[in-house]
């Protein structure tokens, strides 16, 4: 939690009435609706990745806009703000349920940028249905209007804006309760809906695109690549470039991955729409987000695509986790799991190995990992990065000759997904 004080959540125990939930921010009870999903989501998002206190965010919180006083969703006020008024909201953020576009014209982002009008020193706004996000800066433009710049996000508590465009290695975040799940369902309904892609196509290629934030990640300690500034996503040049910027990252996951990708495999997303989910990745760390979260986001986002109409379902991870530390597999045994899908309980086990290989290694630097420099970082990504490859290829018992040509390539889809949430798990 945040210095300064709690969540009203977090300050006591208390019995949630049947068709309630308690918010997050203020502790009061409201409906359990979908649209209700978003806006506890988001303010999770605010306490735990942006770091505002609680006392800077005020909830429904009641506008005048002439003769009509709307209540806007969420509001921000600046940290030193003696008093939260409405001329002094910096903030607005409105939260819909998936089925509202941010095009409607009662619900949508036009909306919002009413709201901001009304606060003359509002600077920020963003509306979210947790498919769609859309994040504006106010100013006046040389014609003396108020006018609206798209922006990749609002500001964390800090106030840094050089984060947003291009962050840093020390300012990437790692994702909190379903906020990572949102951003896969927002990058992925964008592709789905901007390139035309059907949603299976769509999945793979938001694939290639996480291929190549990971690779990223791991390419310490050079600076980072994965990134588009506001400015290059806003533009048909700039979108042009983080194309190829992200390109070229992509050779590189290609030359490590040929058993994943051909020589001549490319990312096939419009330069606008890769640069939007460029936007949307670029602040997170997929290596250092907690392994439920990342799991219970690639689970359901593969869910959604990839199983149900066939009959396929996951485990749930925590019967996985259970089992796997029932079982307590070792570093030198092999894990069958004969009906393995998308390998949910391989990686679990491999995680559980992982966890403890990390303890040696720490115990043999006499460092914990919080302390390790970028080059003991590397040595361990390398390390671990051989160990997890040649232990998942091992558990997968699969004979190809006694399997049909069919079954062979379902299994190397599935390989294909099994590799993504490996180099997931690497620290």
């Amino acid at each position: 939690m945040p210095k300064g004080g709690k969540t009203m959540a977090d300050n006591k125990i208390i019995s949630i009435p049947d068709g309630k939930i308690c918010d997050y921010v203020d502790g009061k009870f409201r409906n359990d609706t979908p649209e209700e999903y978003v806006r506890q989501t988001i303010e999770k998002r605010l306490i735990n990745e942006h770091k505002y206190d609680v006392t800077q965010i005020k909830i429904e919180y009641t506008l005048q806009l002439g003769s009509r006083k709307p209540r806007a969703d969420i509001v921000i006020f600046k940290k030193d703000c003696t008093e939260q008024k409405q001329e002094n909201v910096y903030i607005i953020i409105e939260c819909k349920k998936e089925t509202v576009d941010a095009r409607n014209a009662k619900d949508g982002v036009e909306q919002l940028k009413s709201y901001m009008s009304a606060c003359p020193n509002c600077e920020w706004g963003m509306w979210t249905n947790g498919k769609q996000k859309e994040v504006f800066k106010k100013y006046v433009n040389d014609q003396g209007k108020l006018d609206f710049m798209d922006y990749n996000d609002i500001p964390s508590a800090d106030g840094n804006l050089d984060d947003i465009n291009r962050p840093k290695r020390t300012s990437l975040k790692n994702a909190y309760d379903d906020n990572l799940l949102f951003v896969f369902k927002t990058c992925h309904n964008h592709i789905h809906v901007n390139d035309g892609l059907q949603k299976q196509p769509a999945f793979f290629e938001l694939l290639k695109v996480i291929f190549c934030k990971i690779e990223d990640e791991r390419n310490i300690p050079n600076p980072l690549e994965f990134y588009t500034t506001s400015e290059e996503r806003s533009n048909p040049d700039g979108q042009l470039t983080v194309k190829k910027r992200i390109s070229k990252i992509f050779e590189r996951v290609k030359k490590k991955h040929g058993k994943i990708f051909d020589s001549n495999d490319e990312i096939k997303l419009a330069p606008r729409s890769l640069a939007y989910i460029v936007s949307e990745l670029q602040k997170y760390s997929l290596l250092n987000t907690n392994i439920d979260i990342k799991g219970k986001a690639y689970e359901e986002i593969v869910g959604a695509n990839l199983r149900g109409d066939r009959g396929e379902f996951f485990t749930p991870r925590n019967v996985m986790k259970m089992t796997v530390e029932m079982v307590n597999p070792k570093v030198d045994e092999k894990v069958l799991d004969s009906s393995c899908g998308t390998g949910g309980f391989l990686v679990t086990a491999m995680t559980h190995v992982i966890t403890r290989l990390e303890a040696k290694f720490a115990e043999q630097m006499g460092l914990p990992q919080k302390d390790w420099d970028y080059d003991t970082k590397k040595l361990f990504q390398e390390k671990i990065s051989e160990f997890s490859w040649l232990w998942l290829r091992k558990s997968v018992m699969i004979r190809e000759e006694h399997l049909s040509s069919s079954v062979i390539r379902r299994a190397t889809k599935y390989s294909f997904l099994r590799r993504i949430m490996s180099m997931c798990l690497m620290k």
